[in-house]
């Protein structure tokens, strides 16, 4: 994940500061210079990391702070609330149309990941209860049509296109198109260059000059480091951007982009992508990720990706089978499914407060859902029913059908056997049991160990 080694030494720095319990100035200074040389090893620029260490150091040595009973933590606020202030110190916003559709423009190098996260976008707008467009603007790049209709279709969204010819044209009937048909979002995903060049300037320039975007969002790989800030300068030096589009943040990337962006160009990151499926997809809170930085968790993120994943309905429904211990294995595939439509573990166990940290250093293995899942659905309707009846001939011919070991399968068996167990506590009829049932219903993080 990207920051992580970041956030690793901040926590490191922080823990130092704990353990001192009254702070001097000397000891502020020394943090202070392990913060900066952990901010630099993450790629952020020199000039934002310098800018940064010294509003915080004015700020922690101020009187109030020496003197706290708990100074450590005056220090890890003071260092949190510059983190946000970096990334900027509000939720941005898209900017909406008043009147007939909001024109958003995607625009990027080629590799960025342009064409995928506007499907994203678009997904992410058609959750929200808008009807938007997408448009094929991109007529250079090989398959680039066809990779739009591909990722359209699977975000559920209409992609309009009219071939190779001007992308002028097409934008322009895509918005008459649009506002025939009632779409009240057009997101344009445009060409793309290996390298900024006078030709795509002015082949965006026109674009823009013919539909007057409300939004231009520019897409940037959070792996490419710092280059990914000096690309956003050019562009927006070059056509005026509104917001940046962060994609493949869930990568090692150490992160320095997103921590420089917004103080080079003075352009927020509006969104993020965190994974290659199209839900995998997050608008940007700078100060959730400043407490994902520091290892204290992100449970606003965490309880939105629940609350999408799980509708209350079902919810309802597990937590009545809980409550009359009727939960069965079809149930639990239902639940693992559920979870995985959250992201990968990893991501929703650093998103814990106090339990990322802790896990760091053990292997997720998310290929665990995958193996499970082969495991239940080998199993007839009446092993998912009562696994009880699971004798060593049929062991041996789900874990042959779901290319596992025996021992795999024995293992998914008795911690099932332990969730009912557990479950069974909770089958009265009190208040207090009900409550429990529903939540466990909600939010089912069940451990399994990896099996190899």
């Amino acid at each position: 994940m990207a920051f992580e080694g970041l956030s690793e030494k901040l926590n490191n720095v922080f823990k130092k500061l704990r353990s001192r319990g009254k702070l001097s100035e000397s000891d502020i200074k020394e943090a202070m210079r392990e913060v900066k040389l952990a901010l630099l090893e993450a790629d952020v620029s020199y000039k934002v990391v310098k800018d940064f260490v010294a509003k915080a150091s004015e700020k922690a040595v101020g009187k109030e702070v020496l003197e706290s009973l708990t100074p450590a933590q005056q220090v890890i606020k003071i260092v949190k609330d510059e983190l946000c202030e970096l990334m900027g110190d509000s939720n941005a916003r898209i900017n909406m149309a008043s009147k007939g559709p909001t024109v958003i423009m995607m625009c990027g190098l080629q590799g960025s990941g342009k064409t995928t996260h506007s499907a994203k976008l678009a997904k992410y707008f058609k959750k929200e209860g808008h009807r938007p467009l997408l448009v094929a603007c991109d007529i250079y790049r090989p398959a680039a049509i066809n990779q739009l209709k591909v990722v359209g279709e699977k975000a559920g969204v209409q992609v309009f296109e009219m071939g190779q010819i001007s992308p002028v044209v097409i934008a322009k009937q895509a918005m008459a198109h649009a506002k025939d048909y009632g779409n009240d979002i057009v997101i344009l995903d445009t060409a793309g260059r290996l390298h900024i060049d006078t030709e795509l300037m002015n082949e965006l320039k026109n674009i823009k000059s013919e539909v007057d975007p409300d939004e231009i969002m520019l897409v940037v790989d959070a792996m490419t480091g710092q280059d990914a800030v000096n690309v956003a300068k050019a562009f927006d030096d070059a056509l005026g951007i509104n917001s940046v589009l962060m994609s493949k943040l869930d990568s090692d990337t150490r992160g320095g982009a997103a921590l420089s962006v917004l103080a080079v160009t003075g352009k927020p990151i509006k969104f993020v992508g965190m994974g290659e499926k199209l839900d995998e997809f997050e608008k940007f809170h700078p100060e959730r990720m400043a407490s994902r930085i520091l290892g204290m968790g992100d449970v606003m993120t965490l309880i939105e990706k629940a609350e999408d994943a799980f509708s209350q309905k079902e919810a309802e429904q597990m937590a009545k089978k809980l409550q009359e211990n009727k939960f069965d294995m079809t149930d639990l595939l239902a639940q693992l499914r559920q979870i995985q439509k959250m992201g990968s573990l990893k991501s929703i166990i650093s998103m814990i407060p106090g339990v990322g940290d802790k896990l760091k250093d053990v292997d997720v293995d998310d290929k665990q859902f995958v193996r499970i899942e082969a495991m239940i659905t080998s199993m007839t309707k009446a092993e998912r029913a009562k696994p009880s009846i699971i004798n060593a001939q049929r062991k041996r011919r789900i874990a042959a059908g779901s290319g596992t070991k025996v021992e795999d399968l024995n293992k998914l068996l008795k911690q099932f056997e332990q969730m009912q167990k557990m479950m069974k506590q909770l089958g009265g009829k009190g208040a207090k049991n009900k409550k429990m049932a529903k939540r466990l219903a909600g939010m089912n993080f069940d451990k399994f160990p990896p099996m190899k």
